[in-house]
Parts: C-alpha cells; sequence; structure tokens
C-alpha cells in the first residue's frame, strides 16, 4: 500500500512529524489529517499565518498501512518497523530515514498509543497522553534542541492540563538502540514522543483532539517563538508512567467457582482486562488475575460479596475469557450441571465488558 506525506508551511524551521508506523496505534492520524486541514482551512487567519510563515511542517499520517490494514503492530512481513532504524530491512524504514536525511528537519514528532491501562504514577488514574524528550545516546546527553522540546512539552502540558488534569504522564526513557525516535534524535533531529492511551467514559475521537491540541500548541509556539517562555523543568515534574495495578473490572469478595471442581471454592476478587480492538468492533474480555486485590484499581470496581461467580464457557483461570455469571450466594446451585444456564439461570450475566443481564444488581465500590 502506498504511504503518503503532508508537506504544509514555507517557514525556515523545519518540523516533521509522523504516526501510525504500528499498524494498531491509528489515535494521532486523524489527529495529524485535521490538524493539515485546520491549517489550510484557516490560512487566511493571522494565528496560522503566522504557522505557515514561520515553520514548513511534513507529515506521514500512516507510515504503516499494511498493517493498518491488518490491525496489527508489525508491518506485513512481521517485523516491528520501530526495531528497524539500524538495520533498516523493511520499505518503511528506509523511508522514513530518506525523509528524514533528505531534508534535516529540527524537530522530530514520534507519534504512538500506549496500553489504555497505563497509569500516571502510582495513581489510579489512566495516562491517557504521555510525553518522552527523547535523548539521542545512551548516556543522556543533554543539547539545547533536548532542553527546547522540553519547553515545549512544558507548553503542550499546560494546555492539556485544562481538559485532563491528573491523566498526562512521562513516559519511561530507557535507551533503545534500534528503535526510529532514539535514532533521529542521535541523527540531528530531536524527537518528542507522544504516546495515547485511553480516558474510561471518552470517545477515541475525544483523545483526537487531545493530540490536535498538544501538536498544535507545540507549532504555534514555535511560530510565536515563544518557547523560552515555559520552564523546561515542568517536564521533569510529569509523573513517570506505570503499570500492572489496573485493570478495566474488578468483582470483589466474591465465591469463586470452577465448574470442574465446585468443593475447591476459592473466597476472593476476580479482575479482568479488556482486549483491544479497532475502534467500532466488539472487545472482549480476560481473565487477568485471582486473589486478593487489595492493592490494585479497577476502572468499574464491584462487590461481589453475595455472589457466586463461575465462568460460563472456559475454565475459571486466567486466561480465560471474561464471561461470567452470577447467583446469589442463597441459592443451591448443582454446580456440574450440563446446561447450567438453563437449569439454574443467573442472577446476572457479564459478557463481553458489559452487563446483559443484572445490570445494578452488583454495587459499584
Amino acid at each position: 500500500r502506498e504511504i503518503y506525506q503532508i508537506e504544509g508551511g514555507n517557514g525556515p524551521l523545519k518540523v516533521f512529524l509522523w504516526s501510525q508506523m504500528h499498524g494498531d496505534e491509528p489515535t494521532a492520524t486523524s489527529a495529524l489529517v485535521d490538524l493539515f486541514a485546520i491549517l489550510q482551512s484557516n490560512r487566511e487567519s493571522e494565528w496560522a499565518g503566522k504557522i505557515s510563515s514561520s515553520l514548513t511542517l511534513r507529515a506521514v499520517p500512516m507510515l504503516n498501512p499494511d498493517g493498518a490494514d491488518l490491525y496489527q503492530r508489525r508491518n506485513i512481513s512481521g517485523i516491528d518497523i520501530n526495531r528497524d532504524a539500524r538495520s533498516l530491512t523493511t520499505p518503511e524504514a528506509r523511508l522514513l530515514k530518506k525523509l528524514r536525511d533528505d531534508w534535516q528537519p529540527a524537530i522530530g514528532f514520534n507519534l504512538h498509543n500506549q496500553n489504555s491501562l497505563t497509569t500516571v504514577g502510582n495513581t489510579s488514574k489512566q495516562a491517557a497522553i504521555s510525553f518522552l524528550v527523547v535523548f539521542g545516546d545512551e548516556k543522556k546527553t543533554l543539547t539545547p534542541g533536548h532542553e527546547r522540546n522540553k519547553k515545549l512539552v512544558a507548553a503542550m502540558y499546560s494546555a492539556l492540563n485544562e481538559f485532563i488534569p491528573g491523566h498526562i504522564g512521562r513516559y519511561s526513557d530507557e535507551w533503545t538502540p534500534t528503535a526510529f525516535g532514539d535514532n533521529f534524535s542521535a541523527w540531528g533531529t530531536p524527537v518528542i514522543l507522544i504516546e495515547t492511551g485511553e480516558l474510561h467514559g471518552k470517545s477515541e475521537m475525544f483523545l483526537v483532539k487531545m493530540n490536535f491540541i498538544a501538536i498544535l500548541t507545540a507549532l504555534k509556539v514555535l511560530a510565536d517563538g515563544m518557547e523560552n517562555n515555559f520552564d523546561p523543568a515542568v517536564y521533569d515534574t510529569i509523573p513517570p508512567n506505570s503499570s500492572g495495578r489496573l485493570f478495566n473490572f474488578i468483582f470483589r469478595n466474591a465465591a469463586l467457582i470452577e465448574r470442574s471442581k465446585p468443593q475447591n471454592l476459592i473466597y476472593g476478587d476476580l479482575a479482568l482486562v479488556t482486549e483491544r480492538r479497532r475502534a467500532g468492533f466488539v472487545r472482549s474480555t480476560v481473565i487477568r488475575r485471582i486473589g486478593d486485590l487489595t492493592n490494585f484499581f479497577a476502572l468499574e470496581d464491584y462487590d461481589a460479596s453475595g455472589f457466586f461467580i463461575t465462568t460460563r464457557y472456559q475454565p475459571l483461570a486466567t486466561g480465560s475469557f471474561g464471561e461470567l455469571l452470577f447467583y446469589r450466594r442463597d441459592r443451591k446451585i448443582n454446580w456440574s450441571s450440563r446446561d447450567l444456564e438453563a437449569e439454574f439461570p443467573p442472577d446476572a450475566v457479564f459478557s463481553l465488558g458489559r452487563w446483559t443481564k443484572g445490570e445494578g444488581l452488583l454495587r459499584k465500590n
């Protein structure tokens, strides 16, 4: 599939942006298309004219169109483009390097999606947006471009705090020698990484808007020459990303029944995560953890203390689908029944991440 580049503006400062080098990370693609459309439709306005006369923008909104079509991270050959900056075995990687080398942009924006359950620090808050000012070497050598990019992140952080306070994180800065962001910075184009997560209760289009606001803020600051008005130390105060303590759903204090061994009753908590799917597709859930989850969080947290929980199809075990049946504990159930749902209708059913029966029966914590 063809790969397209968009260009706008005729200013002296060159800014290069690329998105969706992982095919299943689409959020910023829409933001880039919207950005150029808005700049074009407002080209007669003072603010858009200033950006156009101060900056030249080039963007590749979808570097991995084959992966996007298949909704997979890797390209059609099964290679992670973002680990091919040195070997350049893929046509996408060779193209991306050529676009940089031929044009020599002063600033790069590398746009991705991160895990939806990434949190801000040790809180239960999802990291809807995370930033990273990418170093160009393992020693983390400070450069003027790196310092400028920290100021730009401070500006973007300030703008986004108006909309998603507490939901902005700082991405981990381990040196990855085969990644494009690290190598762009090493080759002379200091990079800002923007990772988009999720925000419970908000749509994908809301996150597209957050990307749009962040990028347009940075461009306007550059065009106005106002980057020195922002303190680079703000970047270092952004809480780091964290993971592993947030789930989509937790059902607490339940009596957990594995129907093949009903005598082995477990009293504890059950955590589910939602599998990633293309927007508009049904998202299944998977059992991720069983046990005492006192120190863990969930986007939706339920008190199941008055219920038995068993699985609908697969064994009650980590990795099984989160298709759950709920029975009040005062009921007498023959767990070995071959047609459990028909013979003993459940009080509630949780399927594909939603209640299909008994919604509201369990109290939310």
